[in-house]
């Protein structure tokens, strides 16, 4: 048996199987909610996770410590190619000037490459120090992603800052850092939250957590995306009204059509498939988390085990900041949901993230 063939035959399967069923769920559901206005979305969508599986089984059977070859070369990268969205390559999404329009390449999002370089990174560091000082450890790896971190918030784009600190937090935690200094961190960044509220966001970003707070604020502006979203919820019932129905909050155009396949792909999802659909898919994600976690726990080295913990938390809190925010139990943010909402970036980084989970799990008995 070849290298390649065995490293083939001991992929997770698991994981492997749940990437390529969220994935193809998500070109349905990308078609169901697009369809009736234009087949443009779907089909770039079916290409983009032909693209990405083919990068998922790429990235399977390399070998993880590769990328550490890889890490501060994709850093530098990450940091530079955001920065290039504040001069005219920048195109504004959604308030946030968060995309970047590269000649022969097309638009996507730098700061989703940043964010999965800043954890390559971290996972360096953390393995390679690990007698450091842990106060050190923390200042070290706040000065990695302070960088990438600073950058987008300035754009701003409030709901990829946010991802940044359930996954340094969950990075920090799984090297090991004492539970003094992340309980320290995160009663520091309560204690800072109303200054960002009040100085470091723009007012229609205010706006969303006012009407987070109470959505019947302004039920015809600022609340009215989330009250269609939560009728469109509410509307499909135990078993929804069905793949393609007519007369939906969604074919009638209550949910923006310039969001409704990204941002708020769930409410489509929730109208034709109901609580039996949601229920399915969000099971679908947790067996997805509870998995890596396991990869993560078997990992041959801390390298494996941090970018392990990093990536999950990074999936984990899209899955739930995606839905909470059109429950209405998270405030507004355009953070898409993993493998399911449309677009080519993040389906993109989703696909190595998975990949480099599924690579520390073949290599899990590699002696360090």
């Amino acid at each position: 048996m070849t290298p390649l063939l065995r490293k083939l035959m001991g992929i997770n399967w698991l994981i492997a199987g749940l990437t390529i069923l969220l994935s193809l769920f998500g070109v349905v559901a990308v078609y169901s909610a697009t369809y009736f206005r234009t087949g443009e979305y779907w089909e770039k969508q079916l290409v983009w996770v032909a693209g990405g599986l083919l990068v998922f089984f790429t990235v399977s059977v390399m070998h993880y410590r590769w990328v550490k070859w890889a890490a501060l070369p994709m850093y530098v990268m990450g940091i530079l190619l955001t920065a290039l969205t504040y001069t005219s390559l920048g195109q504004e999404h959604g308030g946030a000037k968060c995309w970047l329009r590269l000649p022969g390449v097309g638009t996507f999002q730098p700061s989703q490459l940043a964010l999965m370089a800043g954890i390559l990174t971290v996972a360096l560091f953390l393995g390679q120090f690990k007698g450091m000082h842990p106060f050190l450890k923390l200042l070290s790896v706040g000065s990695i992603i302070g960088v990438p971190i600073l950058l987008t918030i300035k754009q701003p784009d409030f709901g990829m800052t946010l991802v940044w600190i359930p996954v340094m937090m969950a990075t920090m935690f799984a090297a090991g850092l004492p539970k003094r200094y992340l309980l320290a961190i995160l009663l520091s960044g309560m204690a800072l939250l109303p200054l960002v509220i009040n100085f470091g966001l723009k007012p229609y970003q205010r706006q969303r957590l006012v009407t987070f707070v109470d959505p019947q604020i302004d039920p015809q502006g600022a609340s009215y995306a989330i009250n269609q979203a939560l009728i469109a919820i509410g509307s499909g019932g135990f078993a929804g009204k069905g793949f393609k129905a007519t007369g939906t909050q969604v074919e009638q155009g209550f949910i923006p059509g310039t969001t409704v396949h990204t941002d708020y792909i769930f409410t489509a999802i929730s109208e034709q498939w109901g609580f039996v659909g949601n229920f399915t898919l969000i099971s679908a994600f947790g067996v997805l988390l509870l998995t890596c976690l396991y990869v993560a726990h078997k990992s041959a080295d801390e390298f494996g085990l941090v970018i392990c913990a990093g990536f999950t938390a990074q999936i984990f809190f899209h899955v739930y900041q995606n839905i909470g925010m059109t429950i209405a139990i998270m405030p507004i943010t355009g953070l898409p949901l993993p493998l399911i909402s449309y677009g080519g970036t993040f389906l993109l980084m989703n696909a190595i993230s998975l990949g480099l989970v599924n690579s520390v799990w073949i290599h899990r008995k590699d002696i360090v």
